[in-house]
């Protein structure tokens, strides 16, 4: 079976707010595990308009990757922090704490 972009979508769409899951979490949800490059990629083409969730997918250390966009990393900690994600001094969220645990 493929699996495609809105395969991935669909995961994301499912991470609740005040969660977050990380690239390798939603890459063996969407049935791709160890491919977490592919959930960048599928996030990278998503429209500017999307609803579907991107700002709570976050890396394995529990922190906003960069981006070529410039100040897509500032607007993902802001919205993450609007929905009561707490970062530590160095930019970490406590993934024992915040991340998503799909039943």
């Amino acid at each position: 079976m493929k699996i495609g972009y809105n395969d991935i979508y669909e995961v994301i769409s499912r991470i609740p707010p005040r969660r977050v899951a990380t690239y390798g979490q939603i890459a063996e949800l969407a049935g791709i595990p160890g491919q977490p490059r592919r959930i960048g990629y599928a996030l990278s083409a998503l429209s500017g308009d999307s609803d579907i969730p991107w700002h709570r997918v976050i890396n394995a250390k529990g922190m906003i990757s960069s981006r070529s966009v410039s100040g897509s990393d500032k607007l993902q900690r802001h919205l993450l922090k609007q929905e009561g994600i707490v970062f530590d001094p160095s930019g970490r969220i406590d993934l024992a704490r915040f991340k998503w645990r799909p039943r």
